[in-house]
């Protein structure tokens, strides 16, 4: 009985401790980095365009002119310090400028510059009675060197 109670919670110890070796799945979604430096024009705040979402303030009088630019960084010169990093202009890129239900705006070429411009009244935004506040989410979305790439943005209507 004694030897019978001992291979018992010595079993039991064993399959525990091989459980805690499981390899726990990481709840993150995996996450690359993007091929390229996208700004937004015209934001508004600290950051210039760099923030987590952009804002771009436009009145609601008129149409809604949104621009971006894209620079891929040539990192080649990080270590010295007279070279640093390069913002190299993305011309010829394809941009897809679309809101963040889904709703396509407008597909988009980047000139020698890494600029695209587009125009837009506020009912193509789907904002059919725009008011000071207004706002609509945008998202960005291209592809450099076969690595897809999104970013966000938010157009804001002002008086």
């Amino acid at each position: 009985m004694k030897a019978y109670n001992l291979l018992t919670i010595s079993l039991f110890l064993a399959t525990l401790g091989l459980s805690a070796c499981e390899k726990k799945v990481d709840p993150f979604v995996d996450r690359v980095q993007s091929p390229v430096l996208v700004l937004i024009d015209n934001a508004t705040g600290d950051g210039g365009g760099m923030t987590a979402e952009p804002v771009v303030s436009q009145k609601i009088g008129g149409p809604v002119t949104l621009a971006v630019r894209i620079y891929e960084l040539d990192k080649s010169g990080i270590l010295d310090n007279k070279v640093g990093i390069d913002s190299i202009p993305v011309a010829s890129l394809a941009l897809k400028l679309t809101t963040r239900t889904g709703t396509a705006l407008g597909n988009l070429t980047t000139d020698a510059s890494g600029k695209a411009t587009i125009s837009k009244t506020w009912a193509e935004l789907g904002v059919a009675k725009p008011a000071a506040g207004s706002s609509v989410s945008l998202t960005w979305v291209g592809e450099y060197k076969g690595q897809a790439f999104s970013r966000y943005s938010r157009v804001q209507g002002t008086n």
